[in-house]
């Protein structure tokens, strides 16, 4: 089993200062595994929203939470959003008899309406599948491929992993959308999504996707940022600088778990990823995804004016701004791109990830590095 220590540690912390603690992260990341660690399903305390069982004790729900005591957890919270007034009331008593960790697979947009009320109360921790810290360096390739979903990644077989994902996107698609009372065909959606994976790495042109789709651009537009609730897909925004240059105002997307983006590309192993015209945006893709993950920088853009210079990720984290630049190649050399990014966005490095082994210096401020060093040299000033 995958060791998710620092992860636990990090929940038990936020336990121990908020009254309130939201995990948040897609269905089948571990999220029910990590509570379980802190409070024993077959306690009177753990509540599945999934289970029927569960259900029918919080048909009074505040008759059912207020004498408990200790941590509570609420599985899969975005099914009885009525909860979070009564969450309120419980949270307020002083002294504080119990903290709640609830748990969630939407993310706090698709969330905000209900949980305005828990606002002060609350600190919410994003999770999402196996971190490459968490799976270990020598397995880098095999999580960049399958992903970072628990049950894909520790499947026995690249063929029992690309089945694991075929059958995740269908439930997704045809019982977790309609959960949150959204109301769109699954096939429709599939489509959708089956395009969005041929723009991983670039440019979100919504009328272009519609027109593909004979769909209109609003409803493109709706399902992008269903997606993105979701934590299918993250949409990169723009950083615009007063430069007097023509900069890129519209979106990047990236696919949140390579392992899904190659399952709807028809990428069926590490091979035929290695093979695949678009291996290097997946890649590019995968140390973004990585690099956020593991750094919780405060703000995240990517930069790009019409002339063609562009900066593949801007980090900002405690007033600082950090450079990320992917290169897929044996030794990247320095560029105009990277010398006008330090310049214009004023930041206080710029990291250059490639897939060897060897750190090196570019110029003052610009490093190149290893995948495998990424995470360090970004966090370090």
């Amino acid at each position: 089993m995958i060791d998710r220590t620092n992860l636990l540690k990090e929940v038990k912390s936020a336990l121990q200062r908020s009254r309130v603690v939201a995990l948040i992260g897609p269905r089948q990341c571990g999220k029910t595994t990590l509570a379980r660690q802190i409070v024993s399903p077959d306690s009177s305390n753990y509540f599945d929203l999934e289970n029927p069982v569960s259900l029918t004790r919080l048909d009074e729900p505040m008759t059912m939470l207020q004498d408990l005591r200790g941590t509570i957890v609420i599985d899969e919270i975005q099914r009885r959003p009525d909860l979070f007034p009564i969450l309120r009331v419980l949270s307020d008593r002083d002294p504080l008899p119990a903290r709640f960790l609830i748990l969630g697979s939407a993310s706090p947009a698709l969330l905000r309406q209900s949980s305005e009320s828990l606002a002060g109360r609350i600190t919410i921790i994003p999770m999402s599948g196996f971190s490459m810290e968490e799976v270990g360096i020598e397995n880098q390739n095999k999580h960049w491929g399958r992903g970072g979903f628990p049950l894909s990644f520790l499947a026995n077989t690249d063929k029992e992993s690309l089945e694991w994902r075929k059958d995740f996107v269908s439930t997704f698609l045809e019982r977790d959308v309609p959960q949150f009372g959204i109301k769109i065909p699954s096939t429709s959606l599939f489509r959708f999504w089956s395009v969005a994976a041929h723009y991983h790495g670039q440019i979100w042109n919504a009328a272009e996707a519609a027109r593909t789709l004979n769909i209109s651009e609003n409803t493109a537009r709706s399902y992008m940022d269903l997606l993105q609730d979701l934590f299918m897909i993250r949409q990169l925004r723009p950083w615009f600088a007063n430069l007097g240059k023509r900069q890129v105002k519209s979106p990047k997307i990236y696919f949140r778990d390579t392992g899904l983006l190659h399952y709807l590309l028809g990428i069926k192993s590490e091979d035929e990823l290695a093979l695949h015209p678009r291996m290097g945006a997946s890649w590019e893709g995968y140390v973004i995804e990585e690099i956020i993950k593991s750094t919780r920088p405060d703000e995240v853009y990517f930069w790009a004016t019409h002339s063609g210079t562009e900066l593949d990720l801007l980090l900002i984290k405690d007033n600082k701004r950090i450079g990320v630049e992917c290169k897929r190649m044996d030794a990247p050399k320095l560029t105009p791109s990277m010398r006008a990014a330090m310049t214009d966005l004023e930041l206080d490095k710029l990291v250059v990830v490639y897939p060897g082994s060897q750190p090196y210096t570019l110029a003052e401020g610009i490093t190149v590095v290893p995948l495998t060093k990424a995470v360090q040299s970004v966090t370090v000033l």
